[in-house]
């Protein structure tokens, strides 16, 4: 091995070194952190320490071991697919029909701003009102979320479109079906995976509020039911792994998406 590709080698694994622990360095600076506030500056009776770390991990291990947390990760799992399934679909279909028609996307602009800027869980009292309680308020909320990213990312990637190429197919017989098929569907695919990615984090944050709406599972449930025992170290709990969920969720999405993107 020459001298420049040991130097190379080096420099990599040194890059490496500093991709795992900077960002070790900056979770125990947070925990130590989240230790301080809830245990040193906390007298040991108050509400404070019941969140501390040295209380509310091995909560976590209990509501294992009750064989209840588990359950409601998988409830609140199939929830947050189930939305953001319903809003890829939709989001798809507006979006591909808002970026292809001029008209239609200056006609529908303002409304669909006026919608993206309501927050979704305004909207409970009428997904209550309509779907009653149980998991299909819970879908519609979260769908009602994570549509506009799909949207909007979609509507984009379709304008992004050179038009060029839609001359060409056209001027050799191809249909509208087949231009969509062939050359704008895979166009739009980079600006999709971008917009699903959003939308799982969107619809992530507002399900555990919209679990709190008359549902008896899930992990905003659990919160409830865990504040009403006044068992505030497992409401810490649940927070954990509501946080762990997420990022693992985001770092997914981002692994797929640079596969799909590469």
């Amino acid at each position: 091995m020459t001298v420049q590709a040991t130097e190379r080698v080096t420099r990599q694994a040194a890059t490496r070194r500093r991709g795992v622990l900077v960002p070790a360095a900056g979770v125990l600076v947070a925990v130590a952190l989240w230790w301080f506030v809830t245990t040193a500056l906390t007298a040991p009776r108050s509400l404070l320490a019941a969140f501390a770390p040295q209380r509310a991990v091995p909560a976590i291990g209990h509501l294992f071991a009750r064989g209840v947390l588990f359950d409601d990760i998988l409830t609140s799992l199939w929830r947050l697919l189930v939305g953001l399934l319903i809003a890829a679909v939709l989001g798809l279909a507006v979006g591909l029909a808002v970026g292809s028609v001029p008209v239609l996307e200056r006609a529908s602009g303002p409304v669909f701003q006026f919608l993206r800027m309501v927050s979704p869980l305004s909207w409970a009292p009428v997904a209550i009102g309509l779907f009653g309680i149980g998991h299909r308020p819970v879908f519609f909320l979260v769908a009602a979320a994570a549509i506009w990213p799909v949207v909007l990312n979609t509507a984009a990637g379709v304008r992004a479109v050179d038009p060029g190429f839609r001359l060409v197919a056209r001027s050799l017989g191809a249909t509208r079906r087949e231009v969509l098929t062939s050359i704008v569907l895979p166009a739009v695919r980079p600006h999709l995976l971008t917009g699903l990615r959003l939308a799982l984090g969107i619809g992530w944050v507002v399900l555990v509020p919209a679990e709190m709406l008359g549902v008896t599972s899930g992990l905003g449930y659990e919160i409830l039911n865990a504040r009403d025992q006044l068992a505030y170290d497992q409401v810490m709990a649940v927070i954990l792994v509501i946080g762990l969920l997420g990022y693992l969720l985001d770092a997914l999405a981002r692994w797929a998406l640079s596969a799909r993107t590469s």
